[in-house]
């Protein structure tokens, strides 16, 4: 059984799921798609005594990363981390969507990953998959170890992400799937939208898995 604990808060008009991982007894901390108000984020964890040590961005879209620089600027030694494919879309405004709601986000990455790259934070360790289809660069991040996959916007309960934004490719998605559902089934998923689920509910009750 895993003993890195996971937490989730769901955030904003597109009820995005942010995640923060620590491994019990350890107090580094992983955050997943900060999708806003990262300062309140540093100060709660900091309230249970952990501290922010990586952002993990699974693609390049504002709903995803408006809470990085908020994190940034009380955590100067944090590390944002993101795909390598989607790095002009983390700097374009036109590519990150930012328009919808009227901003105007720019944002660069400290790492550029790409597909089987490992990240490790204290003694957290994951493996990056690459999953293009929803954006160019779209990633998953998976903790192979613990059985935990965090699927942005490419695998959702019973769905998947959208494809007609700039750079999404529906071919894509579908192979970028396969891949996914190649995991062991019992693996948990964690997706950027809507409720939890497993990549073996999903192999069996996703209309896209066929």
């Amino acid at each position: 059984m895993s003993d890195i604990k996971v937490g989730c808060i769901t955030l904003g008009m597109l009820e995005n799921n942010t995640y923060f991982l620590h491994r019990e007894g350890e107090y580094d901390c992983i955050l997943i798609d900060p999708a806003m108000n990262g300062e309140n984020f540093v100060t709660k964890l900091r309230e249970k005594g952990l501290t922010i040590k990586a952002l993990l961005l699974t693609h390049a879209h504002f709903d995803h990363m408006m809470g990085v620089e908020g994190v940034r600027r009380l955590e100067e030694n944090v590390l944002v981390y993101g795909s390598a494919d989607d790095s002009e879309g983390f700097r374009s405004p036109e590519l990150n969507q930012c328009g919808m709601i009227n901003k105007n986000i720019s944002l660069k990455l400290d790492r550029e990953v790409k597909d089987g790259d490992e990240i490790s934070v204290g003694s957290m360790k994951c493996k990056v998959i690459s999953t293009p289809g929803h954006t160019i660069g779209s990633v998953c991040f998976y903790f192979e170890d613990e059985g935990l996959l965090f699927s942005g916007d490419t695998l959702f309960f019973e769905s998947v992400g959208r494809t007609d934004f700039e750079t999404g490719s529906s071919a894509d998605l579908r192979r970028s799937l396969q891949k996914l559902f190649k995991l062991p089934p019992e693996t948990k998923v964690y997706p950027g939208h809507h409720d939890f689920t497993t990549i073996g509910h999903e192999t069996e009750y996703n209309p896209y898995a066929y």
